[in-house]
């Protein structure tokens, strides 16, 4: 069984919108919808646990899940104020399952194939996360902001999302997270931090997370492209 969280409880203030992010219309349809329908028809999906903000639970559920029929969405959960506790009351929420793939929300353009390559990857390796090279030299900086030094931009590599891991493995690195006071900005953080290797594999450039309203601009050409 595999079970994927969605996590849709950000604000997006960035967005300068009003709204959640997540209920803006792309072509007259939400945006967390197109996220949703990805992991709906995914045949290697079983269920999907989705992270709303507390007080857009009832929004979601009839702006999306009533008017979409995402039958997969088993279960509507209370998100945290970080990413980080939306994903462990997702994970504390999950049922029967072996494998665990997290996703923004907010990323819309992503292929089936892309999760099934995860849950592959994380029954063979335990922990995967999707990336893609970095298109430009990287630089890292001292605490002045002078360059300490300039990475082989080979080996550099832009995280994405989905993630998916073990049960047990992304259980336990939730767990151990709180039980010390650890934060990041993204799952294969908390299970490198337990010393446990995280594969990365090819996601697609596409994949981008909107985050700001030039982003939804982006995804509305990409989408428009594919269409046609």
């Amino acid at each position: 069984m595999n079970a994927a969280i969605i996590l849709a409880a950000g604000k997006g203030a960035r967005m300068n919108a009003g709204i959640n992010k997540q209920f803006m219309l792309l072509n007259g349809k939400p945006l967390l919808a197109y996220t949703l329908e990805i992991f709906q028809n995914c045949n290697a999906i079983d269920s999907i646990v989705l992270a709303a903000g507390k007080d857009e639970l009832q929004l979601c559920k009839e702006q999306i899940l009533d008017v979409y029929g995402f039958s997969k969405v088993d279960k509507l959960i209370s998100g945290g104020i970080e990413r980080q506790q939306s994903v462990y009351n997702g994970i504390k929420s999950l049922g029967d399952c072996d494998v665990v793939v997290i996703h923004d929300g907010a990323r819309p353009i992503l292929s089936e194939g892309i999760i099934e390559r995860c849950i592959e990857g994380a029954k063979k390796y335990g922990a995967v996360s999707t990336g893609m090279p970095a298109k430009e030299t990287v630089k890292i900086l001292n605490g002045e902001g002078f360059v300490e030094y300039t990475p082989e931009r080979e080996r550099v590599w832009v995280t994405q999302t989905p993630q998916a891991f073990k049960r047990d493995i992304i259980e336990n690195a939730h767990e151990m997270a709180n039980m010390k006071g650890l934060s990041g900005t993204d799952d294969a953080y908390l299970v490198e931090s337990m010393g446990i290797k995280v594969k990365m594999i090819e996601g697609s450039y596409e994949n981008i997370k909107v985050t700001t309203p030039e982003d939804m601009i982006i995804v509305e050409a990409i989408m428009k492209r594919i269409a046609e």
